[in-house]
Order: C-alpha cells, then structure tokens, then sequence
C-alpha cells in the first residue's frame, strides 16, 4: 500500500449476509452475526492501518420492507451488538456516530445508540459511523427542512446556500466525504448509501459474501484505489 495515498474515509455496503446463511445451510439470523463479527474485525484492522473513518450500511430505509420476524431479529442484534461492542470500542480509541433518522427505531435502541455515542465521543482513531436506518434521498431531505427552517427563523439567506450548508446539514457533518467504497456480493449498485458525499468516491465492487470479507481484502481494495487517478473533474 501506498501510504501517501491512502484513503482517509472508506465506505462499505455490507451486502450478502443472508445469501452467505443460505449457501451454508443455516439460519439467516446467523449469517447477520457472522457478518457483525467481520464488522467488527475490519474496523480493527482500518484503523491498524491508518484509515481514519468508515462508515458502513447497517440497515436502510428500505429495510422496514422485509418480513416483521427478520426485521425484529436485526433490531436485536443491533442492540446488542451496540451494547457490547461499545466497550470494546472505547478500550481500543474508536468513536462511534450512528447516521439516520433514530426516531423510528425503538426507545431500547435509542437508549443503546446514545450510550454508544456518548461513552465513545472523545475517542480520535478512528470515527466509526453507523448507517441506521438511512437513506441517501432520505438524508438530503432532511438537510432540505433543517435548511429551510433557518430560511425561515432569518438565521440564513437563500443566497448564502452553496455546498458548504448542505453538508454541514446532512448526517455526516464533520466527517469528509468517502474516497473509497466497496460493496460486497456481486450487486452493482449504490443502494441511496450517501448520495451526496459518494459524487467523487472510487467504487470497488466484490463478487463475495460481507462474512468472507477479510483484512487481505481491505488490503487490495487501498492497493486498487492507490491505482486509480482521481481529478475530481479537471482532466
């Protein structure tokens, strides 16, 4: 890896957990664990080599889609997951920033997300964000009303509304637009995964299941984005 030309913000849809269950023949609910267990593994390893933020698709808006029983048990693992990863998180210097509308989710969830986020704010590693019930439309919505609202109040001018506003209105305030982002299990799509920081991020799309993803993988998809020659529209 190039170390002078590494990527300081990758993003990752970690797609292929129920397919990963199928192929082994077990509960689907067991491949979401095995895939939280990779999660954790690859946060560990980015900030090892000196990623400074990742920010994965955790659940979209989307998702409420899905049958009730299946959401419910991704809701669980999701609390518990943040109830104890939270600790580990904190011993090891990774803040935790939950990205999305939490209102939707339950007041146990709520409850588990905002200690995560509080027991972790002054950590400086790594900033890991979680995409919780997000949605990139979704998100630029929302930052639309937050814009709006100052328009109204005469906090903000229309005229004085560029980039800069929107960004600071989105989900990732403070967090610099992704570089890289991968997508696992063959889909070559965005899904709405931030719309509108992803304008100039390099894409990598890989054709395995997010459980088998794997640090040597983390390691060639940075040897594949030192590669590539970003001009963000100039040549």
């Amino acid at each position: 890896m190039d170390q002078k030309n590494m990527p300081r913000h990758i993003g990752i849809i970690m797609d292929g957990n129920r397919r990963w269950a199928r192929k082994q023949g077990i509960d689907y609910r067991l491949g979401h664990k095995e895939g939280a267990k990779t999660l954790e593994k690859i946060v560990r390893y980015a900030k090892k080599i000196g990623i400074k933020y990742i920010t994965v698709y955790a659940f979209s808006t989307e998702n409420w889609k899905r049958s009730e029983e299946e959401v419910g048990a991704l809701m669980l693992l999701l609390k518990n997951y943040l109830d104890d990863y939270s600790k580990r998180a904190d011993t090891e210097d990774i803040k935790i920033k939950i990205l999305g509308d939490v209102s939707a989710l339950s007041k146990g969830l709520q409850k588990s997300i905002s200690n995560a986020v509080e027991r972790t704010k002054d950590n400086k590693a790594i900033t890991f964000s979680i995409a919780l019930n997000y949605g990139g439309r979704d998100e630029i919505i929302h930052a639309i009303k937050k814009i709006a609202e100052a328009v109204k109040k005469g906090s903000l001018e229309i005229e004085d509304i560029n980039e800069d506003i929107v960004s600071d209105n989105l989900y990732t305030e403070g967090i610099p637009d992704p570089d890289l982002i991968i997508r696992t299990s063959g889909e070559l799509r965005s899904s709405g995964f931030l719309t509108w920081q992803s304008v100039y991020s390099e894409y990598l799309f890989l054709d395995k299941y997010w459980p088998d993803f794997s640090e040597e993988d983390l390691d060639n998809a940075v040897i594949e984005f030192n590669k590539r020659k970003r001009n963000f529209g100039a040549g």
